[in-house]
């Protein structure tokens, strides 16, 4: 079987067991510190979006672009949600995403899974929250600081994530961190530009037509479920879009095969929707589409039904 991880979703066989087990460790404790802070921070009409992000996120990334040098990448989707829900939510929304992606689609390995959520929910989450915060102090509350601070924060996140999945690399002795840094490095920063591009027209879109989302401080998120529904519509709209793709390898895939280190990847230990492509059906469109449709409501009713029931925990009963 041809396995082909896609940007920094890792394949089992890339890690030793021993970095795999302390990522696995790590990301389980910032996970559930994550969950805690949800009760105290997420507003409840906040909790729909949650489950909204998560499926435009899953969708989004089926949705590979070309880059220069015949690679292809696709977004990350860390600084949307973090902009537009905070970071600990914003946490659990790439949770929902990689764990599904890896779980049922056998996207990134389950020894590797830890690594992917820590390099994409914990690091994606932390740079854009922290380059996004400056840039809007920087910019006093003027509208500039909503784009410039959304395409810095992107493009921050891909690059330190990729960086990071470098260093994981190196520390596994899969490849020499003064080949895996730069390569991983070059490729991901030429992805981040595009990533930025997508935020900022994410960005603009949601500033014209719900400025409420993406100007908001600590106050809760009006209601509204014609626009959540409208969000569900387009992120299935995505999932449809997904043949589309590029079918260039994407960064990690590409710079595996330009070093050699392609051939650790393992083959999962099961396979349910493998490749992104629905089993069953001959024509390949079809079935690429019926499984983004799938995931795509799949992540959403995870992501939904986890925030409400943090919400539910943290809600005192009113009388």
């Amino acid at each position: 079987m041809h396995y082909s991880p896609t940007p920094l979703h890792i394949p089992d066989g890339f890690l030793s067991i021993y970095v795999a087990i302390v990522f696995w460790i790590v990301t389980l404790m910032l996970v559930v510190y994550a969950l805690k802070r949800v009760n105290q921070d997420l507003g409840e009409r906040q909790v729909p979006l949650m489950g909204v992000l998560a499926a435009a996120i899953f969708a989004g990334q089926m949705l590979n672009f070309a880059v220069a040098g015949g690679t292809s990448g696709h977004m990350l989707g860390a600084t949307l949600a973090t902009i537009l829900l905070g970071p600990w939510a914003a946490i659990l929304v790439m949770t929902c995403v990689v764990g599904v992606q890896a779980l049922i689609f056998q996207d990134g390995g389950l020894l590797a899974l830890g690594a992917n959520i820590f390099n994409m929910a914990i690091i994606g989450v932390s740079v854009s929250y922290f380059a996004y915060r400056t840039v809007q102090k920087l910019a006093g509350g003027k509208p500039w600081g909503l784009y410039v601070g959304g395409f810095a924060a992107a493009w921050l996140a891909v690059f330190v994530a990729a960086l990071a999945t470098a260093l994981e690399l190196a520390i596994s002795g899969t490849s020499p961190a003064n080949i895996a840094l730069p390569t991983m490095g070059a490729v991901h920063a030429l992805i981040g530009i595009a990533e930025g591009l997508i935020t900022i027209g994410a960005l603009a879109f949601l500033a014209a037509v719900r400025p409420d989302l993406v100007k908001r401080n600590k106050a809760e998120v009006p209601a509204g479920r014609v626009v959540w529904l409208v969000g569900l519509v387009i992120a299935l709209g995505l999932a449809v879009l997904s043949p589309l793709a590029s079918s260039h390898p994407d960064g990690l895939e590409w710079v595996a095969e330009q070093q050699g280190f392609i051939g650790l990847a393992q083959s999962p230990l099961y396979e349910i929707i493998p490749d992104y492509a629905f089993p069953g059906i001959s024509s390949e469109a079809v079935a690429t589409i019926v499984a983004g449709l799938l995931g795509t409501t799949l992540v959403f009713v995870v992501a939904l039904g986890l925030a409400y029931s943090r919400r539910k925990r943290s809600s005192p009963v009113e009388s």
